[in-house]
């Protein structure tokens, strides 16, 4: 089946999809991106995924092309054309616009370049539920403002294949001796059967299934605690969870080589991932938000 996606105001094929070279986007990584998860059809937390790209647009100062109407509406119309049923992921990409030669600066009548494309949902393969996946902690070097979900994604793609040439799937980040996040995730621990995670700040991308999780413990009478874990607490953590839109909640049972608690996914992420599933259910269940 031909790929068709939304291109600066047309559903094209990928094949007919087409941008200049001067795109700020292209030349400086000037833009922002959301991923949107979709399950059976429904968006998960469509208009929390719509209010972070806004606030991303508005810490670079780049217009929002479109109201939340009418991205609901490209939305719904790819995710038909891609399988109404299906589980899909809505990619956005917004740009700052189209220069008319390169220029660091840039002229406040640009207009943004916008992309949104709807594709098949990956899952970590099975052996990740069951033997859990591999982590490295690494010195973060990306920007003070990693909260900015932009597509100048350098110093994370570095670290991420830094990560994988030492056999892990992902790098915890760690800044002035504390865990951070991760490369694409954010991080969970639990201690003691309580669950923890770094408070929001300008160095990490609060993450929309990061709050799922928050909102999944409170539901459920889970302790969850957002506050700063030390490096030395990351080691000695009984579990290590990353989690991501993408990728919802994956359990680490090696870091750097040691073994995270028992070696194996533990019994309070199973009991996460289980909430998490039928959280996804309701939604499933649910009109499109």
């Amino acid at each position: 089946m031909t790929e068709v996606l939304y291109l600066n105001g047309e559903y094209v094929s990928s094949a007919e999809a087409k941008i200049s070279v001067f795109d700020r986007g292209f030349m400086y990584g000037d833009g922002v991106y959301e991923v949107i998860p979709v399950y059976s059809g429904m968006l998960l937390r469509g208009r929390a995924h719509l209010a972070r790209l806004q606030t991303s647009l508005d810490e670079l100062d780049i217009v929002n092309p479109l109201t939340i109407a009418q991205w609901m509406e490209i939305f719904s119309r790819l995710i038909a054309q891609h399988g109404a049923l299906a589980d899909n992921e809505i990619y956005i990409q917004v740009t700052r616009g189209t220069m008319a030669k390169r220029d660091h600066g840039w002229s406040e009548e640009l207009v943004p370049n916008f992309l949104i494309t709807c594709r098949p949902q990956i899952y970590p393969p099975q052996d990740t539920q069951t033997l859990g996946e591999r982590a490295v902690t690494l010195v973060d070097t990306r920007w003070s403002n990693a909260h900015i979900k932009t597509t100048n994604l350098l110093p994370n793609t570095l670290l991420l294949q830094k990560a994988r040439s030492l056999g892990a799937s992902e790098a915890i980040l760690i800044r002035n001796d504390y865990a951070v996040d991760g490369t694409q995730s954010n991080l969970f621990i639990v201690d003691d059967d309580i669950i923890i995670t770094p408070p929001k700040s300008n160095h990490m991308l609060g993450g929309i299934t990061r709050e799922i999780v928050l909102d999944i413990c409170q539901q459920n009478k889970l302790i969850c605690r957002e506050k700063d874990i030390t490096e030395d607490e990351l080691h000695d953590a009984d579990e290590i969870w990353m989690s991501s839109s993408s990728r919802e909640i994956v359990p680490i049972s090696t870091l750097n080589q040691h073994a995270v608690g028992k070696g194996k996914p533990g019994p309070i992420w199973l009991q996460m991932i289980q909430l998490y599933q039928e959280y996804k259910i309701k939604i499933m269940r649910a009109p499109a938000v």
